[in-house]
């Protein structure tokens, strides 16, 4: 006999209460449930690139996606996914985001956007004022920024060693350039490399043949303060110096570089419409830091929009009673979605 029992899945946070935890990718902010979950749901991708850059294993403690839950492509980074649960209770077929990004990136896989009953929205750049500049346009500003640079010294970006780097390394290569690399970031790529993308960077740290790339003038790419860097690098090499960021923030804030680009691995307001217009939702629940201000922003533009006040979301599951029926039944493992480019 089957009867119909709910379970409780957080998002993206360490819940009391919740059967499984839902990582949508491997940002540090979205990743608190990793070193205790008991029953976490990712992909393939996201769980290799938490043991690479933070060292915490998600070995048997990763469900399998069971009947009744999908993930999508977030389009974020590498692994990131959306939740699908298509049996939300009374809120329908519920979508959860993620972190997401409209634009095709270069390092992760293609946003694939379904019509959800319900969907709950990340709220990262809740302005509606914000808007990004088209990729190709930020990608072009970075190669002329730094082409003209390389002339005169040594060209250094800070940027998130999980997602914006490998960007920047696939940006670079296309104009023959081959990056300097941090440890943290040489640790990132392998994952990366694992799933199909092509990176050709150098390793400071662990590749014996790197000198050559280092004695003249070269692209560097670290997550480590290059205020701190710049001053030591300029006193080794004997050359100039020169810094940049690589992230959406540089449309709202002024950091402390030579250069800044707007290279966002988020949706800016506008391309936000968009997807929400295709998963064509009944109801939207804002949800994150910001989510108080996307909500009221949505509602300007025309969409009724409120918070999202549960700690997790509720999804109803078939399962097979036991004769013992006191026994907490088994989730069934089927339909595995793997990290892999679709």
């Amino acid at each position: 006999m089957y009867t119909l029992q709910d379970f409780r899945i957080s998002l993206d946070r360490k819940e009391a209460g919740s059967d499984i935890d839902f990582i949508s990718h491997a940002h540090s902010d979205h990743v608190a449930a990793a070193k205790s979950t008991k029953n976490a749901i990712m992909s393939d991708a996201t769980a290799d690139l938490i043991k690479a850059a933070y060292g915490i294993g998600i070995d048997g403690k990763q469900l399998n996606i069971t009947k009744g839950l999908k993930l999508l492509n977030a389009g974020h980074i590498l692994g990131s996914k959306q939740l699908v649960v298509e049996d939300g209770g009374d809120d329908g077929r519920v979508v959860y985001s993620g972190d997401f990004q409209v634009s095709e990136s270069r390092a992760a896989e293609r946003i694939e956007i379904e019509n959800a009953d319900t969907l709950v929205l990340d709220s990262t750049y809740p302005q509606n004022g914000i808007k990004f500049d088209d990729r190709d346009i930020v990608e072009r500003k970075i190669l002329d920024w730094t082409k003209e640079k390389l002339e005169e010294g040594i060209v250094i970006f800070k940027a998130y060693s999980i997602g914006k780097a490998q960007e920047l390394i696939k940006i670079f290569n296309e104009e023959g350039i081959c990056p300097v690399v941090s440890k943290k970031v040489s640790h990132v790529n392998r994952v990366y490399k694992k799933y199909g993308v092509d990176l050709q960077y150098v390793s400071a740290f662990e590749d014996a043949d790197h000198e050559p790339a280092i004695k003249g003038t070269f692209v560097g790419i670290t997550e480590k303060s290059i205020d701190k860097l710049k001053p030591k690098l300029g006193l080794v090499h004997d050359k100039k110096v020169f810094t940049a960021v690589a992230t959406g923030f540089a449309s709202i804030y002024k950091f402390n570089s030579d250069a800044q680009f707007d290279l966002s691995d988020h949706a800016d307001f506008r391309q936000r419409l968009e997807y929400i217009e295709g998963v064509s939702p009944k109801r939207i629940f804002t949800y994150g830091k910001d989510a108080r201000e996307l909500a009221n922003n949505l509602s300007r533009a025309g969409y009724q929009a409120n918070v999202y006040e549960a700690k997790s979301v509720l999804c109803k599951r078939l399962v097979e009673e036991t004769i013992e029926r006191s026994k907490t039944p088994k989730i069934h493992a089927s339909n595995r979605t793997a990290g892999t480019f679709e």
